[in-house]
């Protein structure tokens, strides 16, 4: 009876995880797709555009970063920790966890928020945009509140119940796009189209969205805190209820820090971006133009070519952790078949979206941002560093499942400090020089950075386990059905552009891109039978290809 019990009980936990996957996974497309909501229509305001941009991201980015030591890392070191204690019973130890944790990411995250806000003068000078010193005060309080969002979700992703993450960050984003649109409409009729008043109050948007996302959680914790999760089991001797408050700290720490450290590093990078450009510009342009050019590196060009890496983490998620459990069990050929596997569907995701985008810069820019269409070679410079930064995300994940969990930290502090230096020398050189002078100068660096940190990781992973890869699957045929995909779709462009507008022209050739990249998919069988029964909801698609004779027979 116990063992039928037992059993019972891990499977259903088994789908709630399933369940809180796929909700994540929505999540996280949604989000990035609110995310360019709210972009277009601050790139295409009158009075905004790339020089509000330039403002609005310079201190974003201080603000990632600072929010990125703070509070990164830690749903999953809370998560791990509570659901260790909740395994063996013990909800008194899981909730003390908990209780510590809010109470020291509460006192780092208001140490954050005091730092931004009475360092903001320093830092926007230091920037080069002295305007954006509004911004990061708008941003300050976000650092206090994200920090114990944090814990709260950790807190309910080690109960099992990740939809209560994913339903929060949706609601953020969410409130996010809606306040946006509104404070910044209401600062430029109160201001007369102040640009500098219009990104603090872009930022004041993050600030409450942030407040509506804790207080939701928080009403949620409320409400279910007394729900009893595992077996009911008196534990007389918790390890947890002996610790002392110091030691339960570091025992956070010591599994939050290395998490940390790859997003830190990745906040870095952006931020050398923050302080280089714009005052290496202006070694050759104005001021003005030079925040022109800052802004649209970091306002379109990063807003479009991080849209695919929202798919890529959301199938990580799904799939990585399985590594993780197949060498808990000693089953690591498992764990090497699910390494395989994501690092296909990463390629197969993000390789037409690279050439896509590529090939369709100029028009894509021109059809979502009308009123500031420019930057379409710094666009095709810079997405080519998403398919290295996919690679090298997939990868990152399996290393940490195998144990491997500073590898990650150091092949991206090499590649951050090669970007570094790139920055330095080829930012400050006009673009009538040499075209990846200027802010391509910094683009062609960031590719260098996510170049080198996969060819590292990507060595390492070889090293660590046997992978099979086969050239012609993972390289070859994505790159063929990609490049059929482009030859087609452009020269549907082409021929519809002389006869009907161009933003129809361009949308219904991406159309076209969709269709035959995914015929070209299914035709060079880039997944097999085997992929396909991995992929959520596999066997009713491997079924439907059945029927329509894409393959054969059914897997019994």
């Amino acid at each position: 009876m116990i063992a039928n019990s037992s059993r019972t009980s891990k499977s259903v936990k088994k789908e709630s995880f399933m369940q809180g996957v796929l909700a994540l996974m929505v999540s996280q497309v949604l989000i990035k797709v609110l995310g360019l909501v709210y972009k277009l229509y601050l790139t295409n305001r009158d009075g905004f555009g790339d020089e509000g941009n330039a403002i609005y991201n310079a201190g974003y980015q201080i603000y990632a970063l600072l929010l990125t030591i703070s509070s990164i890392g830690v749903p999953n070191a809370v998560s791990k920790l509570v659901s260790e204690r909740l395994s063996i019973g013990d909800n008194r130890g899981a909730h003390r966890i908990f209780k510590i944790a809010f109470a020291t990411f509460g006192v780092i995250g208001l140490a954050g928020t005091l730092f931004l806000l009475l360092g903001a003068r320093n830092i926007a000078n230091m920037m080069g945009i002295p305007e954006a010193e509004m911004t990061l005060v708008a941003l300050s309080p976000s650092i206090f509140f994200v920090s114990i969002i944090s814990v709260i979700r950790g807190f309910f992703n080690g109960r099992s119940k990740i939809k209560v993450t994913a339903n929060s960050q949706t609601l953020e984003q969410v409130f996010k796009t809606v306040l946006t649109i509104i404070i910044v409409e209401i600062v430029a009729i109160a201001s007369g189209v102040n640009t500098t008043l219009m990104a603090a109050g872009a930022n004041l948007a993050t600030t409450l969205a942030t407040v509506t996302s804790f207080l939701y959680l928080y009403t949620y914790y409320k409400l279910h805190r007394k729900e009893k999760y595992g077996s009911e089991v008196q534990i007389q001797n918790s390890n947890v209820m002996k610790k002392t408050v110091l030691q339960i700290v570091k025992a956070i720490l010591w599994v939050s820090i290395p998490m940390s450290l790859s997003s830190i590093l990745t906040s870095l990078n952006k931020n050398i971006d923050s302080f280089t450009v714009t005052n290496l510009l202006k070694s050759f342009l104005s001021e003005t133009e030079a925040k022109v050019q800052y802004g649209i590196l970091s306002g379109k060009v990063e807003t479009l070519t991080s849209l695919p890496l929202s798919f890529n983490v959301a199938f990580a998620t799904a799939l990585v952790p399985a590594i993780s459990a197949a060498r808990a069990k000693g089953e690591l050929d498992k764990g090497v078949k699910r390494i395989s596997f994501s690092l296909l569907t990463t390629i197969v995701i993000v390789l037409p979206c690279v050439v896509g985008m590529v090939v369709f810069a100029e028009p894509i820019l021109k059809l979502l941002f009308p009123n500031a269409s420019s930057g379409a070679f710094i666009m095709q410079v810079c997405v080519l560093a998403t398919i290295f930064t996919a690679m090298e995300q997939t990868i990152n994940g399996a290393l940490q499942g195998l144990g491997k969990v500073f590898v990650p930290a150091a092949a991206l502090t090499i590649g951050v400090l090669v970007k570094l230096i790139l920055n330095l020398i080829l930012v400050p050189i006009p673009t009538d020089v040499n075209p990846l002078g200027g802010a391509a100068g910094a683009a062609f660096a960031t590719d260098a950075c996510h170049f080198i940190a996969f060819w590292i990781v990507f060595t390492v992973l070889r090293k660590t386990v046997n992978l099979k890869l086969s050239f012609s699957k993972m390289v070859l045929k994505p790159i063929i059905a990609s490049a059929m995909m482009a030859v087609v779709s452009y020269g549907v462009y082409i021929l519809l552009s002389g006869i009907i507008a161009v933003k129809m022209a361009t949308i219904i050739a991406l159309i076209v891109a969709v269709i035959v990249y995914v015929l070209s998919v299914l035709v060079l069988k880039i997944f097999n039978e085997e992929d396909i029964l991995m992929l959520p909801y596999g066997q009713k698609i491997y079924s439907v290809l059945v029927k329509i004779g894409i393959y054969k027979q059914k897997i019994k």
